[in-house]
């Protein structure tokens, strides 16, 4: 059984008055997510809080005796969360449009299992190089899959924040899920795009490497994107196979 060792925390940011992001961080459940709303301020932060109760209450009910159970936790709580906000748009009209992104990632054995939807990002941080493992789920995303923007023009795009896929917005939810082999001295990085919109992956890396604990280096990477302008709610998750 693999030993975690994590850090997590949640800032509103230097421009906005609510916290739209949701994180979760239960060692003992072998469950790390982070969640970013969308929708407008009551809508957004309720859709990232639906997520975050729905993972915690599928985790908490069963653990995955097996890798395939333990899939099967991930695919759940997605599926289900889907379904609970798009219940609640249902209920109350002016919700219209709630939605969020969503990393999860829990482990089996020495296996990480990760889903994910939307623009947050999932990072692996091993022998002391960054890995994007997610890909962004953007408009401009696609644009420079295609070859049309460059990843440094894709930062002033005016569609930067148009998202092609998120929970709770279509009736069959489409998920990403990428499973591999974990090791000792591994770092994941789970975040929202308020970190990521602003601090290139160099920078995060140097932070990474640095010879601190887990949580500076989480604050450091918040403190990174608030000295870029903070615009956004930044989110951190940072877990170390230990």
């Amino acid at each position: 059984m693999l030993k975690i060792n994590s850090f997590g925390k949640s800032d509103v940011g230097l421009k906005r008055s609510n916290n739209e992001d949701a994180l979760v961080l239960k060692t003992e459940l072998g469950l790390w997510s982070v969640a970013d709303g969308m929708g407008g301020a009551a809508a957004g932060e309720l859709a990232s809080q639906i997520f975050a109760e729905t993972a915690l209450e599928v985790f908490s009910k069963g653990k995955g005796q097996s890798e395939q159970e333990t899939f099967a936790l991930v695919q759940k709580t997605f599926g289900l969360a889907n379904e609970r906000i798009r219940r609640h748009v249902k209920e109350n009209q002016h919700h219209q449009g709630m939605g969020c992104t969503a990393e999860l990632v829990t482990f089996h054995d020495q296996t990480y299992i990760l889903g994910h939807v939307g623009d947050s990002r999932t990072y692996l941080f091993r022998q002391g190089k960054l890995r994007q493992l997610t890909r962004d789920h953007s408009v401009v995303q696609d644009q420079i899959d295609q070859g049309l923007i460059t990843p440094v023009e894709a930062r002033t795009h005016l569609m930067r924040n148009v998202i092609l896929r998120a929970v709770g917005v279509d009736e069959v939810i489409a998920v990403d899920f990428i499973r591999g082999k974990g090791f000792a001295g591994d770092l994941f990085l789970l975040c929202s795009d308020g970190l990521t919109d602003l601090v290139d992956d160099q920078p995060i890396q140097e932070t990474l490497f640095l010879p601190l604990s887990l949580a500076q280096k989480g604050e450091k990477l918040i403190e990174l994107a608030n000295a870029a302008g903070g615009p956004d709610n930044i989110t951190v998750i940072l877990c170390e196979i230990l």
